[in-house]
């Protein structure tokens, strides 16, 4: 799902916010620490014991999914409170912790920020209660995402394998059939684009983690890595990195690429008007895109992003989580609850059918009632099917544990050269810089 017009102003409006939390730290409770794995007898006692949860999330009809819940395990009550996410949610949850009261038991967290709350120690080790029981049930590439070594720091709720939604009409109108599959094709048919049809072929918002982030990692760069102590890796300037965004710094001086701010109502209405033929869009974005351009319905379809060579990633852009805090006064039915919203079959296709979340879980990635689903908005295409062969084939992607910065840090270095149509390469040079002066100022060991 979309990071909520997003990330962005959590960077600009709570980053340094954020960053003073990081450095004083969280107090946790008394079940900080959990000695050896839980029995089944006691997760059977614990699901039978009158119990009320806290939850904190953002998703508008997760009370489908808690109703399920409450049916199957009537003992626990969950409280669901909506307190926004980003700056609204992130900031809470540090408040709440620093001051030892407040907190919820369970969270929902974009999963780019699980290792945050790692580094401040605010979040219950879940193998122990079952979780590592579950790897299989999850493609690696977002499993790696919500673990350390032995440790699982999260249940993995929906994530965003990224494709392009294409304006079939306008290729068509430019003599193109069909979407371009490598990125040399994509060069061609974009000028081809702009001289038959005025479009441009995309746009390259300046945006870190929905659009460049992803463009490095296709490219083969890992630009962020983290042991889930105090050691953590930045490369953002490689030579690979930088050849990838060369080429683009030549589409856009070209004027064949706009780089218009995304999620803006700019941005809205070039997707609606024909401005952009195509978008670099995460598995949420087809159904994002049948509110945001409804009167061009039967005009797009979805492929796969064109590729350097046969040997490259698929990649993601985020997604969401559900993690207990070590807080809570209920570890077992708290670390009970986030398994089973996410892992059992009858909430994950409430999810990905009902409530429009790409889903983690295989038994929904496999089931014909999601794959077989036919758009009509993409002319009959079985988009969900798509986004489900992206999936498979996903890496390890890791997150630093200040992503806050690197999305605030981003605005003033590399996202303003893009804005700029200027030099990318000094660009990704800032931004290294930034991220690794504030690693070493926060005091992690930063290769």
């Amino acid at each position: 799902m979309p990071k909520n017009a997003r990330r962005r102003a959590f960077a600009l409006g709570s980053g340094l916010l954020a960053a003073a939390l990081l450095l004083s730290g969280c107090s946790v409770g008394a079940n900080a620490t959990t000695a050896g794995s839980v029995s089944q007898s006691e997760i059977d006692k614990a699901l039978k014991t009158p119990t009320t949860l806290t939850f904190w999330s953002w998703l508008p009809d997760i009370q489908k999914n808690i109703d399920l819940f409450e049916k199957q395990y009537p003992a626990i009550k969950v409280n669901v409170e909506n307190v926004g996410n980003g700056p609204a949610e992130f900031t809470k949850i540090r408040t709440a912790l620093k001051a030892g009261k407040g907190a919820p038991d369970v969270v929902q967290l974009s999963t780019s920020f699980v290792s945050s709350f790692v580094a401040t120690n605010s979040l219950l080790d879940l193998a122990p209660y079952g979780a590592d029981k579950l790897k299989g049930d999850y493609l690696p590439g977002m499993w790696s995402q919500i673990v350390s070594g032995q440790q699982i720091f999260a249940i993995p709720q929906d994530w965003g394998p990224v494709g392009t939604l294409y304006r079939n009409d306008i290729l068509a109108k430019a003599g193109i059939s069909g979407f371009p599959t490598t990125w040399d094709e994509y060069a061609t048919d974009a000028a081809a684009v702009k001289a038959k049809t005025g479009s441009y072929i995309t746009n390259f918002a300046p945006d870190p983690e929905i659009q460049v982030i992803p463009v490095l990692e296709q490219a083969g760069v890992q630009p962020f890595s983290y042991d889930g102590k105090k050691t953590v890796t930045v490369d953002v300037n490689s030579d690979k990195a930088k050849q990838a965004l060369s080429y683009w710094q030549k589409l856009i001086q070209s004027n064949l690429v706009s780089v218009d701010p995304d999620f803006t109502d700019q941005w809205y209405q070039g997707l609606a008007s024909g401005r952009y033929a195509s978008w670099m869009a995460a598995a949420w974005g087809p159904l994002f895109l049948q509110g945001t351009a409804k009167d061009t319905s039967g005009k797009w379809r979805a492929a796969e992003l064109p590729k350097w060579s046969d040997a490259t990633p698929s990649v993601d852009a985020g997604g969401s989580s559900n993690a207990v805090l070590k807080t809570t006064k209920n570890p077992i039915a708290a670390a009970e609850f986030a398994k089973w919203i996410n892992n059992d079959k009858s909430s994950t296709l409430v999810f990905a059918t009902q409530e429009s979340l790409f889903p983690t879980a295989k038994n929904v990635l496999t089931d014909p009632q999601f794959v077989e689903q036919k758009s009509a908005f993409f002319g009959g295409q079985q988009v969900n099917k798509l986004f489900g062969q992206i999936s498979q084939t996903i890496g390890v992607d890791q997150h630093l544990p200040y992503m806050d910065f690197v999305d605030s840090s981003f605005n003033d270095t590399l996202g303003k050269a893009i804005a700029a149509k200027g030099d990318l390469s000094a660009g990704l040079d800032a931004w290294q810089k930034a991220l690794v002066d504030y690693g070493k100022q926060q005091g992690f060991t930063v290769k």
